[in-house]
């Protein structure tokens, strides 16, 4: 039974891999989504490459489902056979990814998959990892406003009014995408002036605007500076109001962040700026 005071959880999802568990994570989520009102305890079982580590997963599955009265879910991307057949003996809903993907590519090619462990985590691509790296750093250094210098190399410039979602964003379609993001803040000078800060505007078609509702800005302000003028709701209200304004009168193509998940807003940004 749960501790005294511990929350709730509908059910326990596990994913393992012999990898990082980073493949199985995502597209856990991707389905788990289409389930929203459930409350769901997750853990991620990483480099399970060995029968031992197999035998162990399957003891802390176990003792999981005894916990909870429920068999746990777990999704799987484990590619050698002896390892799979291991973890398929516990009390769990057991998800194999790579099966169901894997053998219908098999018969459509003809052809044996290689069956190499962590095969999907491995440098193969150098080129698209070194733009990966390069993004991510050219993100951070140009987070927030800090560095005009090189704008020019940007292919994407992200605005919007502080805490309104540029950063997570920007690194996201850096690290994922390979995407050179920068960022910069909207601020009431701005607001004031009814402008752009002058330095974007020789960026414009890159911009790419980014809101937010007040009262999840007035939310997520409070967290960082309690009680302060710069979390108030009415201050919030009047930052997003100037700013979608602000967006407007220039031409800039933006979205709210309200509900909208880090992966849909830089789709969306991807989509229409026709980058990537």
């Amino acid at each position: 039974m749960p501790e005294p005071g511990s929350p709730h959880y509908d059910r326990t999802i596990f994913y393992i891999s012999d990898g990082t568990g980073i493949t199985a994570e995502t597209f856990g989520h991707s389905l788990l989504t289409q389930f929203e009102h459930l409350r769901l305890r997750e853990v991620r079982l990483p480099f399970v490459d060995s029968v031992e580590k197999a035998r162990q997963a399957v003891e802390r599955i176990d003792r999981q489902a005894l916990l909870d009265r429920h068999r746990p879910i777990v999704f799987s991307t484990l590619v050698d056979a002896s390892i799979n057949d291991v973890v398929r003996l516990a009390n769990c809903r057991f998800l194999d990814l790579f099966a169901t993907f894997v053998e219908p590519l098999e018969s459509e090619f003809g052809v044996r998959s290689t069956h190499t462990i962590g095969r999907s985590h491995t440098a193969t691509n150098t080129e698209a990892y070194q733009r990966r790296i390069a993004a991510i750093n050219y993100s951070l250094a140009h987070d927030d406003g800090q560095q005009h210098a090189d704008l020019a190399n940007a292919e994407v410039i992200l605005i919007g009014v502080s805490r309104s979602g540029k950063t997570p964003t920007s690194l996201y379609l850096a690290m994922q995408h390979g995407i050179r993001a920068a960022n910069y803040p909207l601020i009431p000078d701005d607001f004031e002036r009814r402008r752009l800060p002058m330095v974007l505007y020789r960026y414009k078609p890159k911009l790419f605007g980014l809101s937010i509702a007040p009262e999840r800005l007035s939310e997520i302000r409070n967290e960082r500076r309690p009680g302060s003028r710069y979390a108030s709701l009415e201050n919030c209200r009047y930052e997003v109001r100037e700013a979608e304004a602000l967006m407007r009168r220039e031409g800039i193509r933006w979205l709210s962040s309200t509900t909208k998940s880090i992966e849909e807003i830089a789709a969306t940004i991807l989509q229409q700026l026709d980058i990537g």
